[in-house]
């Protein structure tokens, strides 16, 4: 028996589906049992991710609180916590089952080859949530809550008046921020999602360029038009701020960079592998060459 076949036979359909049952039960009963877990900490998981707000009030000199306006507002607030924390608790469990599943029907060479994604695209979506609670939303909370000072003192320059004064003294109308628990839990979450699901941009080009669906070639060609996109999801998924924008802009064209290496890895592996076989053939050598490739060669035929 080859080494590259499939490790088990086929199946009857039924037996298929009676395994996917109990696969389906097993990964629910894992995501109940860590929403009962999330449930008893949603409150320390609620301050933990609220905690950049209370920061950016605390600097401002104001009463770190967050309110509800209904009275099953933060019940529901929690529980949303709940599942979002059960599914990440119970994800190895999920993973586990689904591999399980759809293991016997690859081969070894496929299994060897997605088994390393299956890994690394749950840490890089951590990586990204990480760095957008501790970078983006800290940056984004002082813009947006700040802004309510920014325009009365423009307005305020504009007129005149000198320095705007808020509070008593001014005895004018001001604003005060008066954070609701969901909203701004939706706004952190959305920082997060946006930024954990950027961070699989290295792990989706790899598996496009193994399935040869991209190249390194292709890769670089378009990079000019990879940063306009990449510059236009910053301008989208940020505030109104260059310092977050340009943040976010860096660390995506870094992973841009870094999906080109891999790309090139995965196609000189390729290659090598081909060429053991005897089945590599010229043209397509000259087909992989990178721009950058063919314009050294030419330099190098010039002089």
């Amino acid at each position: 028996m080859n080494d590259d076949d499939i490790d088990d036979s086929s199946a009857p359909l039924i037996e298929h589906l009676a395994e996917l049952r109990t696969r389906l039960i097993w990964s629910v009963v894992a995501f109940l049992g860590g929403m009962v877990i999330c449930f008893t900490v949603a409150e320390p998981i609620l301050n933990f991710l609220s905690q950049p707000i209370a920061d950016v009030l605390r600097a401002r000199g104001e009463d770190p609180r967050l309110i509800f306006t209904a009275p099953q507002e933060k019940f529901f607030v929690l529980i949303r916590i709940s599942m979002i924390g059960g599914f990440a608790l119970a994800f190895p469990v999920i993973a586990h089952q689904l591999w399980r599943f759809i293991a016997p029907g690859l081969y070894r060479s496929e299994k060897n080859a997605f088994l390393p994604f299956v890994i690394s695209s749950p840490a890089l979506f951590l990586l990204g949530a990480a760095f957008a609670h501790f970078v983006v939303t800290p940056l984004a909370m002082n813009f947006f809550i700040g802004f309510s000072d920014a325009i009365p003192a423009l307005a305020s320059l504009v007129a005149g008046q000198g320095e705007f004064e808020p509070g008593p003294a001014s005895q004018e109308m001001t604003t005060v921020f008066l954070g609701s628990v969901r909203e701004s839990l939706d706004l952190s979450l959305k920082f997060i999602f946006a930024f954990g699901l950027c961070f699989q941009l290295p792990v989706l080009l790899t598996l496009m360029g193994k399935a040869g669906l991209v190249s390194a070639r292709g890769l670089i060609d378009v990079r000019k038009y990879a940063v306009v996109g990449i510059l236009v999801l910053a301008a989208l998924v940020t505030p109104p701020d260059v310092i977050t924008q340009v943040i976010l802009f860096v660390v995506v064209y870094g992973l841009y960079e870094i999906s080109i290496q891999l790309v090139k890895r995965v196609e000189r592996r390729r290659e090598a592998e081909l060429r053991a076989q005897g089945l590599w053939m010229e043209d397509e050598d000259d087909a992989t060459d990178t721009p950058d490739d063919a314009e050294a060669a030419g330099k190098g035929a010039g002089s």
